[in-house]
């Protein structure tokens, strides 16, 4: 017999991102984090071979990296305009976590859903921040897929990649609705 919680369901089905540019300080403390992140660390994980990491990004690191994300959008011959949002994620923040897909070798577990498992743990690590009262983003952007930029700037390992970004901190705005999904649209029932 199911044992409903109903304000679980009822958070997921009016949970809405917050755009990076309405947050803003005070963010989570490092304790406060934790649970977040321990959360976050409950994601589904074929074969437990925790292929994701996180990196905790505070204000100083996010200020060096806006600045390592406008050299490296000039060396990528990036539009100025492209540079300056991208630089404005970093610049404006004060908390951002980042969420490394790290694929372990694994002859039961292929690659893809290990990074499928990273995906899970974005969105858990988002879902968290909202239910603990932040305001949250998920981001990525063009900088998160450069190897020169998440090997400089972030330490990554060759074989790792950026699953996503989170932005954390205090909203400063209600955030805007947008129009959802059609179910009767991506939805096909299979009854035999």
């Amino acid at each position: 017999m199911p044992d409903p919680r109903p304000e679980v369901l009822d958070f997921l089905l009016s949970r809405r991102s917050r755009p990076s540019k309405t947050l803003a300080g005070p963010v989570p403390s490092r304790a406060g984090l934790m649970p977040i992140l321990t959360a976050a660390a409950r994601s589904p994980d074929h074969g437990k071979l925790e292929p994701w990491r996180f990196v905790v990004l505070e204000k100083p690191a996010l200020h060096r990296l806006a600045g390592l994300v406008r050299t490296r959008g000039a060396a990528l011959g990036k539009t100025p305009e492209a540079i300056d949002k991208a630089a404005k994620h970093y610049e404006h923040g004060g908390l951002a976590v980042v969420v490394i897909a790290s694929p372990k070798p694994s002859d039961k577990v292929p690659e893809i859903e290990q990074f499928y498992s990273a995906g899970a743990v974005c969105l858990a690590l988002l879902n968290a921040a909202l239910a603990s009262g932040w305001g949250a983003n998920w981001l990525s952007g063009w900088a998160s897929h450069d190897r020169i930029f998440v090997a400089e700037g972030l330490g990554l390992a060759p074989h790792e990649k950026v699953a996503g970004i989170i932005h954390i901190g205090t909203e400063t705005a209600p955030p805007p609705e947008r129009p959802r999904p059609d179910l009767d649209a991506i939805t096909q029932w299979v009854a035999e």
